[in-house]
């Protein structure tokens, strides 16, 4: 057999999370209509000046409960104070069975202790106004935002741990920028 060599010139890149927001975008502010595990309503603007990872999710949505939610919360675990994680349910299925009612059981049973906010919407049983604002396109969605309040990740679907804790490291790590 002769020898091969890895031609890394040809091979695909798959990039990394902190790939996915190429140009840095501000943060829209969130739209939630009620908050759990908060004393008090959380803004955007109130975070300024930390890094900052918001889960959205749905309680009924397989994904979410057995890989979202669960890397939030080893997020919230491995970063305390250094990244602040939020929740944001972001129902646009499912209504009926979605309710802030039904989310506050959810948290208690899945033991979810970071703050999580109710997606608001404009007309019922349409789009969530912060799922349009970010463009997500469903659930699990991570975003992860710098301390300048830029968007530096916006996923669908499940990331991978070893990159998200890679990028959040580089944000910590990062020092605020003039917007």
């Amino acid at each position: 057999m002769g020898s091969r060599t890895f031609d890394f010139a040809s091979a695909p890149s798959y990039g990394t999370p902190m790939d996915v927001a190429r140009e840095f975008t501000t943060a829209p502010p969130l739209a939630v209509s009620q908050w759990f595990n908060s004393n008090t309503d959380i803004s955007l603007a109130d975070l300024a000046g930390q890094v900052v990872a918001i889960e959205a999710f749905q309680m009924l949505c397989p994904g979410c409960v057995s890989n979202g939610l669960p890397q939030a919360q080893r997020i919230n675990s491995t970063f305390g104070r250094d990244v602040t994680v939020l929740g944001l349910h972001t129902v646009f299925e499912h209504h009926d069975a979605m309710t802030p009612i039904s989310l506050e059981a959810f948290l208690y049973e899945y033991r979810i202790g970071f703050p999580v906010g109710v997606d608001a919407h404009d007309q019922p049983g349409g789009t969530p106004i912060t799922m349009a604002r970010y463009q997500l396109r469903g659930t699990p969605s991570l975003i992860l935002i710098d301390r300048s309040g830029r968007i530096r990740l916006n996923a669908f679907g499940h990331v991978d741990d070893l990159a998200v804790g890679a990028s959040l490291a580089r944000l910590i790590d990062e020092q605020p920028v003039a917007v």
